[in-house]
């Protein structure tokens, strides 16, 4: 069962702790970083914000984030964000919100990555949740689809209201049916090698720390 609201907001406030005054910090995507960032804005803590996606930045402005762009950052003291699934080792499936490549950008800019789950998100292998979105440019999408399905998955091209999804990058999404992956790190470079993929919602050896919402009302601490 996901997270409730109230779980992720306290996900949130525990987040704080590993934010000082004066940080440039990366503003995630989805729900929990949401209300990481709600959190953030509340605290009045003077911080400046890099987003990973149009709504997170939109999300940061309105509670008061002053924002910057990558290039004007700096450096990046730390990137909270969500994930879909985390695996014992801390790798990652993301993307399932449509930020995948900004958010890899802005995780591997940064000091250190700290990601944002409810427990649900733990599984035994990646691939539980039987999907990896994968970005690709327009023009290579035909060749993308006909090479993961070589590989053994089953792409879709991701839609929304009936209509492509579109990422910020001005990019499409496919969805990619898998079963759980024996070798997470071996299947992130063979996508990768497929031209016209832009990125992929594998997260291999990234997160530094996942802090976890448990139904008991207790924050856990997960350390690579």
């Amino acid at each position: 069962m996901a997270a409730d609201d109230a779980s992720l907001d306290a996900l949130g406030q525990y987040a704080l702790r590993y934010v000082k005054p004066g940080h440039t910090i990366g503003l995630g995507t989805g729900r929990a970083a949401s209300a990481f960032i709600r959190a953030l804005g509340a605290s009045r803590i003077e911080v400046r914000g890099v987003p990973t996606s149009g709504a997170s930045e939109q999300l940061g402005r309105s509670v008061g984030i002053p924002i910057v762009t990558l290039a004007n950052a700096g450096k990046i003291d730390t990137d909270f964000d969500g994930a879909d699934e985390v695996d014992p080792r801390l790798n990652l499936i993301k993307g399932y919100g449509g930020a995948l490549v900004r958010e890899k950008i802005v995780a591997v800019s940064s000091r250190r990555f700290v990601v944002l789950v409810g427990e649900e998100k733990l599984v035994p292998k990646l691939g539980h949740r039987g999907s990896i979105p994968v970005e690709v440019v327009p023009f290579g999408v035909p060749l993308a689809m006909a090479k993961i399905k070589a590989i053994g998955m089953k792409p879709r091209i991701r839609e929304n209201d009936g209509k492509e999804f579109v990422t910020d990058n001005g990019n499409l999404i496919l969805d990619c049916a898998v079963k759980k992956i024996a070798n997470p790190a071996r299947l992130d470079r063979d996508l990768l090698a497929i031209p016209g993929v832009v990125g992929t919602g594998l997260f291999i050896a990234m997160a530094d720390l996942v802090l976890v919402a448990e139904s008991s009302g207790k924050i856990r601490a997960l350390r690579r």
